[in-house]
């Protein structure tokens, strides 16, 4: 998956969003969908343009949900406790199914825990507490071998 913010990822995160019954929720959705994509692109073994992606989810994100947003406090919101209500919504689980299956339900956790690695690193605090938890609840089997 690529890094670039294009049109098709726009509109999926978009039709995430609308599942919210609340314009609170359906930030929330924006937010963690978004954050999903923005963790998918980095991995590669490209070298990235940081300032270029994140201008453009910048971008995306003010002309979507005004100012006060970015990237980084998507991600933020992400590493917090506030996001378990999104994760654990039928209606967030349903639209991300719906709208974004290449970020199928066993990748979460690793995003997830992805980004909790980055917030600790930068933090330099434990990552732990009820993002981590949720983590290690839906961690996908693990297979013999593995």
């Amino acid at each position: 998956m690529e890094t670039d913010l294009d049109t098709a990822v726009r509109e999926k995160v978009l039709a995430v969003a609308k599942a919210g019954m609340t314009s609170a929720e359906a930030i929330g959705f924006f937010r963690v969908a978004l954050g999903l994509y923005y963790l998918t692109g980095l991995m590669t073994k490209e070298a990235l343009d940081f300032k270029r992606i994140d201008a453009a989810y910048n971008r995306f994100i003010y002309h979507t949900i005004g100012g006060g947003h970015s990237i980084t406090s998507a991600l933020q919101f992400m590493s917090g406790e506030k996001v378990l209500a999104v994760l654990d919504s039928p209606r967030f689980q349903a639209a991300l199914t719906a709208h974004c299956p290449e970020l199928g339900e066993d990748t979460l956790p690793f995003l997830l825990s992805l980004n909790l690695g980055v917030a600790k690193d930068i933090s330099k605090l434990d990552a732990v507490g009820p993002v981590a938890d949720w983590i290690e609840r839906h961690q996908p089997p693990r297979r013999d071998g593995d």
